[in-house]
C-alpha cells in the first residue's frame, strides 16, 4: 500500500511538470508579425477617357493648279521642307507659249491703239471746223475706245499666262514634314484631268488630336461649370490639369494639352460631341494619323481614401481587407471600393476610415482574432509612380 502511494505521487508530480511545461511553452510564442499600411487620404482626381485620332496643327494638301505633265520632284520624300521650298515643277512650255501668243496679241493691240489715238488726233481739229462730219469724230472716238478695252482685254490674259505659268512651280506654304508623293514625272496631273493631290505638308511641332465625347458626359462636365454657385468638391477649369495623352504603346506622353475647340453641335447620328485638343511636340514622335487617348480630370475627390490593390481580396464582386485594430487584432471587414487609380491603388468608397491600417502582405496566413505584430510599410503614391 505504501509503495502504490509512492507511485501515485510520482505520477502526480509528472503530469504537474508537463502541463505546467506546456503552458509556459505556449505563453511563450510571440505574436506574429505583418506588414500593414494606412489607408491613404488625399485629393483624388476622376478621370475619363476618350479615344482621338492626331493632326497636325496644319495639314495642307499639294496639289497642281494647272495641267500638265510633272517634269521634276525637288525634295526628299518624309523630310523636313520649309516655306517656299521647291517641291514640284510641271512641263512649262505650254504654257509658256500661251503667254507668248497673249504678249504677241498684246502688242497687236497696242499699235491698234496707238493708230486709233492717232486717228482721232487728226479728226478731231477737223471736226471743230466743220472739215468732217460729227459721225466721223464719233466713229474714231469710238474705235480709239474699242482699241484701250482691248489692250486691257489682252493685259489681263497676259497677267493670267503669267500666273499660270508660275503655277508650273509648285512650293511649300508652310514649315513642316512632307509625306509620300502620289505621282512622280512624267505623270500627267492638274486640277482639270485627275485631281491628284500630288503630296501633303504638316506642321508638327503642336499636334491636335479630334476626340469625341457622349452627350450626357458633356452635360455631367459642363453644368457645374454653368453653374454660378461655386462648389467644394470640384475644381474650377482654371484650377484643372492638363490634358493626358496615352499612346497605342500605353506610354504616357510627357507634354500636357488643352482644349483647343469644341464643335457647335451634337452629332444626331451618334449622339456625341466633337472636340479638340492641342499638344506641344517639340521632339516630333506625334505623327497625324495615330490613334491616342485622351485622359481628362472630370471631377476631383476632395479626401478620397486609397489602399493599394494588393490589399483587397476579392470573391464574386465582394471586396474585403483584413484590419489590424488598436488592440493589434486582425479584423475581417468588407469594403466598397471605387475605381483603379494610377493601376496600383483603388478608391474606398465604404468600411474604412483615415487613420485606419490593413494587412498588406501575406493576406493567406491571417485570419480575423489573430493577435500580430504589425509593421507599418510607408509606401507612398509617388513611389509607385515611379
Amino acid at each position: 500500500m505504501k509503495s502504490y502511494s509512492v507511485v501515485l505521487a510520482a505520477s502526480l508530480f509528472i503530469s504537474l511538470c508537463i502541463t505546467g511545461c506546456k503552458e509556459k511553452t505556449t505563453s511563450a510564442i510571440p505574436a506574429p508579425s505583418v506588414q500593414v499600411v494606412e489607408v491613404i487620404v488625399k485629393d483624388i482626381p476622376v478621370t475619363e477617357e476618350f479615344v482621338g485620332q492626331t493632326y497636325g496643327l496644319f495639314d495642307i494638301a499639294i496639289q497642281a493648279r494647272v495641267d500638265g505633265f510633272l517634269e521634276g520632284i525637288h525634295f526628299e520624300e518624309g523630310s523636313r521642307v520649309k516655306k517656299g521650298q521647291l517641291l514640284y515643277t510641271i512641263d512649262p512650255q505650254p504654257l509658256e507659249a500661251k503667254l507668248a501668243g497673249a504678249l504677241g496679241q498684246l502688242a497687236e493691240a497696242n499699235t491698234m491703239l496707238v493708230k486709233a489715238e492717232s486717228d482721232l488726233t487728226r479728226i478731231k481739229p477737223l471736226a471743230e471746223i466743220n472739215a468732217v462730219s460729227m459721225s466721223d469724230l464719233d466713229a474714231s472716238v469710238a474705235q480709239r475706245d474699242a482699241a484701250k478695252a482691248s489692250v486691257e482685254a489682252i493685259e489681263a490674259a497676259v497677267t493670267s499666262a503669267r500666273i499660270e505659268l508660275g503655277y508650273t512651280r509648285i512650293y511649300s506654304p508652310i514649315n513642316g514634314i512632307i509625306g509620300k508623293t502620289e505621282a512622280y514625272p512624267g505623270d500627267y496631273v492638274g486640277k482639270g484631268f485627275t485631281d491628284v493631290v500630288l503630296n501633303e505638308v504638316s506642321r508638327i511641332d503642336t499636334i491636335l488630336v479630334n476626340f469625341h465625347i457622349p452627350e450626357e458626359k458633356y452635360l455631367e462636365i459642363a453644368r457645374p461649370y454653368l453653374d454660378n454657385e461655386q462648389t467644394t468638391n470640384i475644381q474650377r477649369p482654371e484650377d484643372r490639369q492638363g490634358l493626358i495623352l496615352v499612346l497605342s504603346d500605353g506610354t504616357i506622353f510627357p507634354e500636357k494639352g488643352q482644349i483647343e475647340f469644341i464643335n457647335r453641335q451634337v452629332n444626331a447620328s451618334t449622339g456625341t460631341l466633337l472636340l479638340q485638343a492641342s499638344f506641344p511636340n517639340p521632339s516630333g514622335i506625334l505623327k497625324p494619323g495615330q490613334f491616342a487617348k485622351v485622359m481628362a480630370v472630370v471631377d476631383v475627390i476632395k479626401d478620397g481614401l486609397l489602399i493599394p490593390q494588393r490589399c483587397v481580396q476579392e470573391l464574386q464582386g465582394n471586396y474585403s481587407v483584413f484590419v489590424v485594430n488598436e488592440q493589434n487584432e486582425i479584423e475581417f471587414r468588407k469594403i466598397e471600393v471605387g475605381f483603379t487609380y494610377q493601376t496600383s491603388y483603388l478608391t474606398v468608397t465604404s468600411g474604412l476610415a483615415q487613420g485606419e491600417v490593413v494587412v498588406y502582405e501575406g493576406l493567406q496566413k491571417v485570419k480575423g482574432g489573430l493577435k500580430v505584430s504589425p509593421e507599418l510599410q510607408s509606401i507612398s503614391i509617388e513611389e509607385t509612380e515611379n
